[in-house]
Order: C-alpha cells, then sequence, then structure tokens
C-alpha cells in the first residue's frame, strides 16, 4: 500500500508550498483507517520532507523521477519511509531506500545490527532497518525479483552531529553500513550524488507501477535459503509419528483445489514445532506461498534463532509473522498458513489487534490453514484457539477439515509419564500416574529454599546445559519508565530467604530465552511458552494455593499480576485458577532433562510431596 505517490518534481511543488505534510496525514487516514495522527509523527513529517526536499532537488535528479512515502511493505505492519524510482548513468531501472530518522544521539552495543538510544532504548541501526527493507521487496516482490530492477538502501540522520568516533559507525556496524550507507546532517551532498548516480536518469514512474503492484509471494533464492537450512539443521529432524504427521498434512496441503483446515493436536514434548517448521520449509520448496505463524513473539524470536543458528535473520524473518496480521487480508492471499502454537490466537480484546477473531481471519486468508493446538495451553481469557473454534469457523468457510493426534514424547528423556503426573497433580486431567512416573531418566526436586533453586540452575548453566528460572505471574512487573528497561528492578522477591531476582529484561525482549545474560533473570509463561530448555527452576507463587479442606487449588485475585490474563475473571475464581494451574503445568513441562520446584504456598507444596512416590525424587 502506498501512502504517498508522484514526481520528483511534484514532491518539491508540494514541499515549496507546504502542502506535503497535510497530503500525507490525509492519505494516511483513508489508507488505514486512522482517525487521527498522533502530533509527533506528523511534526516528522514536515521536518523530514523539508529536508528530502532540499536534497532531492538539490542533487538535479530527473523531473519524472518517481516518490514513494511510507509505503507499506505487503503482508507486514512495516512502512518505508521514502523510495526514489529512476534509471541510473547507464540506464538500468532502480529504486533507493531511504530510512529518515530524527535522532540527534544514540550510542553502540555489543549486539549486531541494534543502537541505543535514550527515547527508544535498544532499536534496530538505521541502515539494517534500510537494508532489512530492501531484501524484503528484493526476496519477496515478483515484479522485482523476477525483472532487472537494482534495488539500493541507506539511512539519512538529518539532525544528528557525527561524532568522532561515531557510535553508528562502530566496527560491529561494519557491513551492514557497506550494504546501506548512513548519511547526517553534514553529509547532504554525499546523499545527493548517491541519488544521481543510481535513480538519477528519470522515467521512474513505471518502476513505481512495478513495486505497488507486483506480486508478493517468495522468491526461488529464499525459498533455496529457508529449506537448505531447514534440511541441513539436525533440530528439525522428524521422528516416528512426526514424520507420518508431516507427511500427512503436506499431502493435504498440496492436492486438490478447495479450503482446507488441518488439526495437528499435541502436547509438551510431542514435536508441533518440529513438523510445522519442516512444513513450512517443504511447501515453500513445492513453490507454494507459505508463511509460519505463531502469536507468542518470543517463541518466533527463537525459533528464528534456532533455524539461522543465530546468523543473519533478515532474510528469514518475515517468512515468520505474528497472528494479529491478517484481519485485513484477502480472502486465499496465501497458499498455506502454517500455525504453530494455535492454542494462543486472540479474540477482539487482544492489546493492539484491530481485527476481531484471528482464527477467522487466518482461515480466510489462506486456502490451506495448519493449527498445532495443545488446549492445555490456553492462559488467558482471549485466547481462543481451541479445536470447537478452529471446527466452527471451518464449517463458516466450507473448508474440508482434517485432524491428526500426537502422542509420543520427545521432551522431559522420554518421561511422558511426568507430563501425565503434572497434570494429575495439577487437576488438569485425570491420568494413570497419580502418585509418580516409571524411569528414572528425568530428574525432578522440591527445595525448601529459592536461593538453593537459583544455585542448581547456575551450576547446570556453568556445566553448558541451557538452564533458565522461570515463575507465576506473582509478583508486579515494574515498568520500563521507571527504570526497569533492562532488568535493574529486583521485583520477584521472598524476604524469608533474602532471595529476590528481577523479571526478564525488556531490552533483550523476545530472545530472553537465548540470551546470555538469561541466566540470571526470571521469565514468565509469555517468554518461555513454547520453548524447552534442559533444566528449569521454578519458583511457584502465591497465585496458587490448596485448600486442604475442600481438597481443591485456588487463587486469589490480588496475588495474581497479569492484568490481562485475569481480565473479566474478577467473579469467576474457578476459571482464573484453571489458568494459573495450566500456566503452571507449561512451566513444568519447559525442561528435558530436569525441573526444581520452590512453593511459597506449603500446602500446595505438601500436595505434590505426598503425591510423588517416585525414587529418585
Amino acid at each position: 500500500m502506498i501512502v504517498y505517490k508522484n514526481t520528483a518534481k511534484g514532491f518539491i511543488t508540494d514541499v515549496e508550498t507546504n502542502k506535503i505534510s497535510s497530503r500525507i496525514k490525509e492519505s494516511v487516514i483513508n489508507a488505514f483507517g486512522w482517525n487521527k495522527i498522533k502530533a509527533n509523527e506528523e511534526a516528522s513529517w514536515t521536518n523530514s520532507m523539508q529536508f528530502m526536499g532540499n536534497v532531492i532537488r538539490r542533487a538535479a535528479i530527473a523531473d519524472d523521477c518517481g516518490v514513494l512515502i511510507e509505503y507499506n511493505l505487503p503482508s507486514t505492519s512495516l512502512r518505508v519511509d521514502f523510495i526514489v524510482t529512476g534509471h541510473d548513468e547507464t540506464g538500468k531501472p532502480s529504486f533507493i531506500i531511504i530510512e529518515l530518522k530524527q535522532w540527534t544521539s544514540a550510542s553502540s552495543t555489543m549486539k549486531d545490527g541494534i543502537v541505543h538510544t535514550d527515547y527508544y532504548g535498544n532499536t534496530t541501526h538505521p541502515s539494517y532497518q534500510a537494508y532489512s527493507y530492501k531484501l524484503y521487496l528484493k526476496d519477496y516482490n515478483e515484479s522485482i525479483y523476477n525483472s532487472s530492477i537494482q534495488a539500493f538502501s541507506c539511512a539519512y540522520l538529518h539532525n544528528y552531529t557525527e561524532k568522532r568516533p561515531e557510535p553508528l559507525k562502530a566496527e560491529i556496524y561494519s557491513s551492514i553500513i557497506k550494504e546501506a550507507p548512513i548519511y547526517f546532517r553534514d553529509d547532504q551532498l554525499q546523499l545527493e550524488e548517491f541519488l544521481k548516480i543510481y535513480v538519477g536518469k528519470g522515467k521512474g514512474e513505471d518502476i513505481l507501477y512495478r513495486i505497488e503492484n507486483g506480486n508478493i509471494r517468495p522468491s526461488k533464492k529464499l525459498i533455496d535459503h529457508v529449506t537448505g537450512l531447514i534440511e541441513g539443521n539436525a533440530e528439525f529432524t522428524l521422528l516416528d509419528e512426526q514424520k507420518l504427521a508431516f507427511e500427512s498434512a503436506k499431502e493435504l496441503a498440496l492436492s486438490g483445489s478447495g479450503k482446507k483446515v488441518i488439526i495437528i493436536n499435541g502436547g509438551p514434548g510431542t514435536g508441533k514445532s518440529v513438523i510445522s517448521m519442516n512444513l513450512l520449509g517443504s511447501l515453500l520448496k513445492h513453490n507454494k506461498n507459505a508463511i509460519f505463524v505463531a502469536p507468542n513473539a518470543a517463541f518466533r524470536e527463537v525459533m528464528l534463532s534456532r533455524l539461522t543458528e543465530n546468523k543473519n535473520t533478515s532474510r528469514v524473518k518475515h517468512l515468520l509473522k505474528g497472528s494479529a496480521a491478517f484481519y485485513a487480508s484477502k480472502k486465499n492471499t496465501f497458499d498455506v498458513i502454517v500455525v504453530d502454537e494455535a492454542h494462543r490466537l486472540k479474540n477482539e480484546n487482544a492489546f493492539m489487534y484491530k481485527g476481531k477473531n484471528q482464527v477467522e481471519d487466518i482461515v480466510n486468508a489462506a486456502r490451506v490453514s495448519i493449527f498445532f493446538v495443545d488446549e492445555k495451553q490456553i492462559i488467558r481469557p482471549d485466547d481462543i484457539g481451541t479445536l470447537a473454534e478452529i471446527k466452527r469457523v471451518a464449517a463458516l468457510h466450507q473448508a474440508e477439515v482434517s485432524e491428526f493426534n500426537l502422542k509420543a514424547q520427545f521432551r522431559c528423556s522420554g518421561a511422558e509419564g511426568f507430563i501425565n503426573w503434572v497434570d494429575d497433580v495439577l487437576d488438569i486431567d485425570q491420568t494413570a500416574n497419580y502418585d509418580g512416573w516409571d524411569g528414572d531418566d528425568f530428574e525432578f526436586r522440591i527445595v525448601d529454599d529459592p536461593n538453593a533453586l537459583k544455585s542448581e540452575i547456575d551450576k547446570k548453566a556453568q556445566e553448558g546445559y541451557k538452564a533458565r528460572m522461570l515463575a507465576g505471574y506473582a509478583w508486579e512487573w515494574t515498568p520500563a519508565n521507571q527504570g526497569n528497561a533492562n532488568a535493574q528492578v529486583e521485583d520477584v522477591k521472598i524476604p524469608e530467604h533474602q532471595f529476590q531476582m528481577p523479571w526478564n529484561s525488556r531490552s533483550v525482549g523476545t530472545t530472553w530465552a537465548v540470551d546470555a545474560e538469561g541466566v540470571d533473570q526470571i521469565g514468565c509463561v509469555h517468554t518461555s511458552q513454547g520453548l524447552e530448555f534442559d533444566y528449569v527452576g521454578i519458583i511457584i507463587g502465591k497465585d496458587l494455593r490448596y485448600d486442604a479442606a475442600t481438597r481443591k487449588y485456588f487463587t486469589v485475585w490480588n496475588d495474581y499480576k497479569d492484568a490481562k490474563g485475569k481480565q473479566g475473571l474478577s467473579k469467576r475464581p474457578e476459571d482464573l485458577n484453571k489458568l494459573v494451574r495450566q500456566i503452571y503445568r507449561i512451566l513444568f513441562t519447559r525442561g528435558m532433562k530436569g525441573c526444581y520446584v520452590y512453593f511459597m504456598n506449603k500446602e500446595a507444596e505438601e500436595v505434590f510431596k505426598t503425591r510423588l512416590n517416585h525414587s529418585k525424587s
């Protein structure tokens, strides 16, 4: 979607007559259906476009070069600040993406492509932003990757005076700056020359048309890249029934032309994510316009890091999307949408979601929708991805439904009995594992001091294992604007043991589970759901209590701190407690080799001890 489109001459006229900001504002309101524009965003248009007007005019590029402003990258929520189109000095068609910033200062970090600013905290380097947008168009816009159009990118910080040395030019950013040069306030002449060389000969209107109207589907180069990552990655090897579910779902997705909904139902450790990533790769290889969706951002980021082995993620990340991106999609925009963690799909109450039902959005947007579901991992009132809801929506769209169940356990060292025991002792499901499980492969231990819990996790981490501390949402989380952007405040406190630790860092955000500093921070269900570690240390907060008289768990409203997680449940205590128990079930099942637990509520601890008749525990 293009918000503003004009020739270079028309753009200069709009700037010189002070019409540019109002025209952008009007177009944004019409294009996105917004009621109003934030004052700071409107001011940024006024400021930045005056600078760009000077650059375009002084560069003396042809009048019929094209100008795009606030171009919305299709199938994403991303908007490109500025694009100039034309032909280069040799007559080749080209476009330049320009990322505009009003920053006046920034500092470098030790993370590739990440910088720090006082206003935004850790954020992406402007050159990285420009480069990633260029890469998206080269990888996804059929009109561009099937033609000889050249793509270039740069960043322009028109209010920023370059320092000596300049943090934004630190060595860690050198490779990205080669791909997308960065220009500061005093570099206007160099930017003008850049434009003149690559688009200065004009005739850019046809290129505007191709950018605007190109079909969005992955290029062969991208498909080969992604399938190579999956096929060469031992983490995504299919085993036993995983292979059967994969082949069955693939066959259904590739056959016929009608609308289909495929449901793959399985508990923790059954390999849902392994199957989903293999399906993505295989369907892309069969030339299907397929994408991977997961509602949980932390889960997506970790899957991306596993797939790329922490190398450059730019080319792949747009194939992994959040679940809120499809509310305005046209019918059957995609051949296949693969949805992992589908139980976390949302209704209209979800934060920042503009639609009404994400299950409906996805089924509408894809000819084939593949949902991976575990209903016992529903943890909020706005989670609607149940089997019943998916089937209801499928019927509404007259879609053929196929369902597969995964049972074999590949997490917790094969201790399927342990997970069954957790289900039973938390009163989530009655199983045959009332008082324990067979086998000594999985280590489970209840400790009486949270400091001992932390020491055990530190020891495992030092031995090279993936180990993390987790807790229920039974402590407040100090906001970033109160000095807690990077886990500075130790919110999780247990005074009687002189224990305190911070929640996971907001600066690290969705990659806490794989960040080196994460071992000294406590994760919650939102940063660990769908992920797995070798060992976990879990603090069971006061949000899970046990009443010996009624023989039931209960939750006191004020003890559970997730405001969105308890919304609408103030008069439904049993429903609230069920969600809390399901949250702890998720935490219990994150470890593959071991799980250590500390209980705040000693009555609940006694239930676990009484129900445990396993010799190694």
